[in-house]
């Protein structure tokens, strides 16, 4: 209802008449209050044998606990496979959440990939090679029958987790930090002011440490699940199938608990001079392997010390929850703004 005062006669009128009378108001009235019903977004983690997808509130920083929508995906299926099964998880979401009240669907991708134009560029690794030169961005807004206006974004998967701690997790109350992800690969990201940092003096190369030499290899190699498979066998002859079977053995086994002490102090003295340059004043630990912190945790940090570094560690919280709202955040349009013109170089 509108009432306004005219010529001193009061008068009143119904809003939908009022918008009737002026055609052009009644989509500029759609409009607004179809952008004040955008309040979420779709924020999605794809992993190497799985795709998890939540809806994210953008006002309230909260995650949409009943829409979480997982499943678990074979890397070396064929294209049109991999596909269905991200588009059946998103579209279990969007059974949930309508359309109208989303700003988009945002992706937690690994690379090598297409971030600005969301075309898939694996090669050289061990994981949805079939996927190459696909425009994942079309193939999912066919597959989900989504409008060319509804926005689809992607981001580095390491970066996500990244934002998501900045945003709503441990890195919350700090401007500057790092998050790692230890686990089948070793993931890394800075962040000032929740945008990640991947080009200046004080960080790496693309804003990450994996490809950084160490010994007679990459950061990858020393820092991941392979590491620990590796040496174990080297010095006892027998497989594993990964870092959860050694932490059961630790507690009867010397041997295990010393290649724990020996990964965690390497990690420290590799991490400490870029956390120190980069002045971070909080690094976040996530991943599989950060389970067994109670197993490397105190030579992590002893060797922080050793190197004179100050900065606060923490383990994650949110786990694999700091992606989904990492990439969900590509829909805050402050943050997207600021953020990319990084993507390129991710």
């Amino acid at each position: 209802m509108i009432i306004t005062n005219y010529g001193g006669f009061v008068i009143s009128i119904n809003l939908n008449t009022f918008i009737a009378l002026f055609p052009p108001l009644r989509t500029l009235f759609n409009f607004q209050v179809s952008t004040m019903n955008q309040q979420f977004a779709i924020g999605t983690d794809i992993g190497g044998s799985h795709i998890s997808s939540a809806a994210v509130d953008l006002n309230t920083g909260k995650l949409l606990r009943d829409t979480l929508s997982e499943r678990k995906v074979d890397n070396q299926a064929q294209a049109f496979q991999i596909i269905s099964l991200w588009a059946e998880c998103l579209e279990e979401v969007l059974k949930k959440v309508p359309v109208e009240n989303l700003k988009g669907i945002g992706f937690a991708m690994p690379g090598p990939f297409d971030y600005v134009n969301g075309i898939a560029l694996f090669r050289g690794v061990p994981k949805f090679e079939n996927l190459y030169g696909f425009s994942i961005s079309d193939a999912l807004r066919s597959s989900l029958e989504l409008p060319e206006s509804f926005g689809l974004r992607f981001m580095n998967d390491a970066s996500s987790f990244a934002v998501g701690e900045a945003w709503a997790g441990k890195a919350s109350d700090v401007t500057r930090s790092m998050a790692i992800t230890l686990g089948t690969g070793f993931g890394s990201a800075f962040i000032e002011n929740k945008i990640p940092v991947v080009a200046g003096p004080k960080v790496p190369g693309m804003g990450c440490v994996y490809h950084l030499p160490v010994n007679d290899g990459i950061a990858d190699d020393y820092f991941s699940t392979r590491w620990f498979q590796k040496n174990y066998y080297l010095l006892t002859g027998c497989e594993v199938s990964g870092v959860r079977e050694l932490a059961e053995m630790a507690e009867n086994d010397p041997l295990v608990r010393d290649l724990f002490s020996e990964f965690g102090r390497n990690l420290g003295l590799f991490l400490a001079p870029w956390l120190t340059g980069f002045e971070a004043e909080v690094l976040v630990i996530g991943g599989n392997i950060s389970n067994a912190w109670n197993l490397f945790g105190e030579a992590f940090s002893d060797s922080l010390l050793q190197k004179r570094c100050t900065t606060r560690t923490e383990i994650s919280e949110l786990r694999e929850d700091a992606a989904l709202f990492g990439s969900a955040y590509l829909f805050d349009e402050k943050f997207w703004r600021s953020v990319q013109h990084t993507l390129p170089l991710m």
